[in-house]
């Protein structure tokens, strides 16, 4: 797996010493934004006590960003990461995913994140 190469400009939200928040190149949802790390980090246990602080914060932010700036607003968010190959990691850089969620934007919304294994994300049933 390749780290992020550079990320066009006019993609990038915000940054700090840390971290470049920038919309998804190729985002599932209007808004869907991408918190990356700058030093090159493959999985979530590899990020320092800071970073991990920091990336609390720009989730929070981004949350905050999208709701405010999109219109229509967001109904709700996905917030996750691919942490691994097994997980469908496919960038070798350590990114978080904030997406927009809107009622109505797929049949039913229930188990969210669960349809990783879609045969199992069905508990209810």
């Amino acid at each position: 797996m390749k780290p992020f190469e550079a990320i066009e400009e006019e993609r990038i939200l915000a940054e700090d010493e840390m971290f470049i928040i920038a919309r998804d190149k190729f985002p599932v949802s209007p808004g869907h934004t991408l918190i990356i790390v700058k030093r090159i980090v493959l999985r979530f246990r590899d990020l320092t006590s800071d970073e991990k602080l920091r990336l609390v914060q720009w989730i929070d932010w981004c949350i905050s960003h999208l709701q405010s700036t999109l219109k229509p607003a967001p109904d709700a968010f996905n917030v996750g990461l691919n942490d691994g190959q097994a997980a469908g990691q496919t960038v070798g850089q350590l990114h978080m995913h904030v997406i927009p969620r809107y009622r109505g934007d797929v049949p039913d919304p229930r188990g969210g994140v669960r349809f990783v294994i879609p045969h199992k994300a069905k508990y209810w049933i």
